[in-house]
C-alpha cells in the first residue's frame, strides 16, 4: 500500500478512542432518613450522650459509591418527524453519607464523625444505547445539607442520632463505544518554559488625595 502524501508535519494515524452515542444531563433532589447512630465516644474516651453535642451542628457529606446499569428496553418514539428506536435504560446508584456533629463548649468543641450510612437510588433514563454501548455516569455535582436532627436518649443504653437528609446531584450520562479512528494530524511539540517573575518592587496602598488631605478647599467654617 503506498503511503498518501501530506503536507507539513502530518501523519495518517490510527487511534483508539470512545464514540459517544448520546449525552445528557439531568438533576436529581432526593431525601434520606439515617436513623439510629449511635453516639461515638469522645475525644476524652467517655462515651458521648445528647448532652454532648449540639444539635443543630449536624453536618452531612456524601460519596458516590458504585453505578450500575440493570438493564436496558427498547422504546420507539418520533423525533423531529422521523421515527427512532431508543433504550430506556435502568441505572442504580449507590451512595455513602457520612454524618457529623460538634461538641459543646463544655467538651472543648469540636467536630466529630457520629457514623456513615449506604443508600441506592434507581432512575431510568431515555438514551441511545444499543446492546454493546456503556453507560458512564459522571457528577458534576454532589452535595447534600441536613434538614431536620434529632438525638434519642436512651437511658442506659447508648444515645443514638437521627437525621433526615437532602442530597442534590447534577449528572452527565453517556453511552458510548469503543472505536478506532483514522485521522490526518500532527504530533505536538512541548511548550516553551515560562521564565520565573523577578521579585516584585515594594508599593505603598492606594492613596484618597480628593478626600485627604484636601489642601484646595476649606473644610471648616469661617470664623
Amino acid at each position: 500500500m503506498q503511503a498518501k502524501n501530506l503536507t507539513g508535519g502530518q501523519e495518517l494515524l490510527c487511534i483508539n478512542t470512545e464514540k459517544v452515542y448520546d449525552w445528557i444531563i439531568n438533576e436529581a433532589t432526593f431525601d434520606l432518613s439515617v436513623d439510629g447512630l449511635e453516639l461515638p465516644v469522645g475525644p476524652d474516651g467517655g462515651q458521648l450522650t445528647c448532652d454532648d453535642i449540639v444539635i443543630d451542628s449536624v453536618t452531612c457529606e456524601v460519596e458516590p459509591v458504585d453505578v450500575e446499569v440493570l438493564g436496558r428496553v427498547d422504546q420507539e418514539l418520533v423525533v423531529d418527524g422521523t421515527l427512532l428506536t431508543l433504550q430506556l435504560v435502568n441505572i442504580r446508584k449507590n451512595f455513602e453519607v457520612t454524618i457529623s456533629v460538634e461538641l459543646t463548649p463544655e467538651l472543648g468543641g469540636g467536630t466529630v464523625e457520629v457514623g456513615s450510612a449506604t443508600f441506592t437510588r434507581c432512575e431510568q433514563v431515555l438514551l441511545c444505547a444499543p446492546e454493546g454501548t456503556d453507560i458512564d455516569v459522571d457528577y458534576t455535582d454532589l452535595s447534600c445539607f441536613v434538614c431536620t436532627a434529632s438525638c434519642v436518649e436512651n437511658g442506659t443504653e447508648v444515645d443514638e442520632l437521627d437525621v433526615d437528609v437532602t442530597v442534590r446531584l447534577c449528572q452527565s450520562i453517556q453511552s458510548t463505544y469503543d472505536v478506532t479512528l483514522e485521522i490526518v494530524a500532527e504530533f505536538c511539540q512541548p511548550r516553551d518554559i515560562l521564565p520565573i517573575p523577578p521579585c516584585p518592587t515594594p508599593t505603598i496602598p492606594p492613596q484618597c488625595p480628593v478626600l485627604f488631605p484636601n489642601v484646595d478647599g476649606d473644610n471648616g467654617d469661617d470664623a
